[in-house]
């Protein structure tokens, strides 16, 4: 049995969740199993239609999306709590029996940063994880606990981007 790791994707540059597919991607291709999470982001990213039709790829699809978190109001944000503990909840119930053998979790260092899943269920995990579960997480600013935790942390740097002169994400490119 192979020793998995944990890989981590972070930084305010584009690419954290392209990356984070493309080892899955990888990964599906030499026959493993993966399972495919996402945190605080919508339905629609482009990449999300060609996973789906990876039979060795199994995205886990969520009802309703929720925008930015910072902008929702306290109603919302109860509601995405309870959404993303199930969704959560879900996931260790997934991967308790080993069936998989990659699981990345896009975006979880938001969900992790607003307490949108337990920290200490997120840590409790990562620390008494599957021995064989390689695990990708990405997302801007993960704390110390999840960094020495991590074998693999890949901090993309934003040098430029079209948003800072106010050009919108373009569906194809950034989602």
């Amino acid at each position: 049995m192979e020793q998995g790791m944990i890989h981590i994707y972070c930084g305010d540059g584009k690419g954290k969740t392209s990356a984070a597919v493309g080892l899955a991607v990888r990964a599906a291709g030499c026959g493993k199993k993966v399972l495919f999470a996402r945190f605080l982001k919508n339905e629609e990213s482009g990449e999300l239609a060609v996973l789906d039709k990876i039979s060795e790829i199994e995205v886990i699809h969520l009802e309703k999306s929720f925008g930015f978190f910072s902008t929702l109001s306290a109603k919302e944000k109860e509601e995405v709590h309870r959404v993303y503990e199930s969704l959560w909840r879900r996931i260790l119930s997934m991967i308790s029996d080993d069936a998989y053998d990659v699981l990345v979790l896009d975006e979880f260092m938001a969900a992790y940063r607003y307490g949108v899943i337990s920290r200490e269920s997120a840590l409790e995990f990562l620390r008494e994880r599957p021995e064989s579960l390689e695990i990708v997480l990405t997302g801007r600013g993960p704390d110390e606990s999840l960094v020495e935790l991590a074998d693999y942390v890949s901090e993309i740097l934003k040098v430029k981007h079209p948003f800072d002169r106010g050009i919108r994400a373009r569906k194809g490119i950034e989602y």
